[in-house]
């Protein structure tokens, strides 16, 4: 960092101060992408990691809630949370630097995309904030972002030879892929849900494309405010009575899942080789087009409903035959 001024190698520090602080866990991770959409409302890409790290949250307490403790082993969860923490913590700590570089540049107004080089992030994304500072293209930026994060995490956890044995090709990771139970879910404080399955998680473009299509239902404009509004007056806890308690008039519910910060540790995370995917995996013209089509419904409220009963019906069978092993 010897050609850079005093107030440039303060920033770099500052930036990587402020992302260390909320880089903590996934509530303070979805609570920093939800603040920051807010200063800035033209990066939309933050709300909707904002939106989907609350799905995160969720899927971590599911583990340890009424129904996923009684059908996996401990370390199969174990192993789970570890997975959805390292994801959320690599995008995080890869993606939080360049949206406080862009807050800079517009405080400045001048770019300062040229030190995103010193955060390790890959030259396609540096190259991506440079054309939209210049062209304003939002949907452009939009899949980039999704673009990078996905890319991000290819290599270190998704075809990580750990996550990959113990994760993605277990069974029960095969099951949920094909029962659709890992779903993103947008609620709304009137007690509705919208969003998308993610089936085919391990392929790179089926991700890239889930995140268009989240992003296509999270900014629709007829349905944003609601989306807003929900995360406006919502605490994230990580429990699914986050929304459910807005079902009371359709559906009563108790709470079933817990808070994550009274069941899992912070987790301490290293990064011990920084590589640059863009060098190694060419962009496909397709990931960086926009408009995209909804084979399945994306109001979920019923769907929800009846995946929940299935779960139940699931834990009542292996009751009822008395199945004493778990994935």
């Amino acid at each position: 960092m010897h050609h850079l001024s005093e107030d440039e190698k303060n920033l770099i520090n500052r930036i990587l101060i402020e992302t260390n602080k909320n880089n903590i866990d996934n509530i303070s991770r979805t609570s920093a992408y939800f603040t920051f959409f807010k200063k800035n409302p033209d990066i939309s890409w933050s709300f909707l990691a904002s939106m989907v790290s609350r799905n995160g949250g969720w899927n971590m307490c599911d583990l340890e809630g009424s129904i996923f403790p009684h059908l996996l082993e401990m370390n199969t969860r174990k192993q789970l949370f570890l997975t959805y923490e390292r994801a959320n913590w690599l995008i995080f700590q890869d993606v939080f630097p360049q949206l406080l570089i862009y807050q800079y540049s517009i405080e400045k107004n001048r770019p300062m995309f040229y030190l995103l080089h010193y955060f390790h992030v890959s030259s396609f994304i540096q190259k991506e904030w440079i054309r939209y500072w210049k062209k304003r293209d939002r949907n452009r930026l939009m899949s980039a972002l999704i673009i990078n994060e996905q890319n991000v995490i290819q290599t270190p956890v998704i075809e990580h030879p750990v996550y990959k044995s113990r994760v993605f090709h277990s069974m029960i990771f095969s099951l949920q892929d094909w029962l659709h139970f890992s779903c993103v879910l947008f609620p709304t404080c009137g007690g509705e849900l919208y969003g998308a399955s993610v089936n085919g998680f391990r392929s790179l473009s089926k991700r890239i494309n889930l995140g268009k299509r989240l992003a296509n239902i999270l900014f629709h404009p007829r349905l944003f405010p609601y989306f807003y509004e929900f995360a406006e007056i919502t605490p994230h806890t990580g429990s699914r009575a986050d929304y459910e308690q807005y079902f009371i008039t359709l559906h009563p519910t108790k709470r079933d899942t817990p808070f994550l910060r009274t069941t899992f540790p912070v987790i301490k995370h290293h990064i011990h080789t920084y590589e640059d995917w863009s060098l190694k995996r060419s962009v496909s013209p397709t990931w960086l087009h926009f408009p995209t089509h909804h084979r399945h419904p994306i109001h979920l409220t019923d769907w929800y409903i009846t995946k929940k009963e299935q779960l139940q019906l699931m834990l009542q069978m292996k009751k009822v035959i008395g199945i004493k092993s778990k994935f």
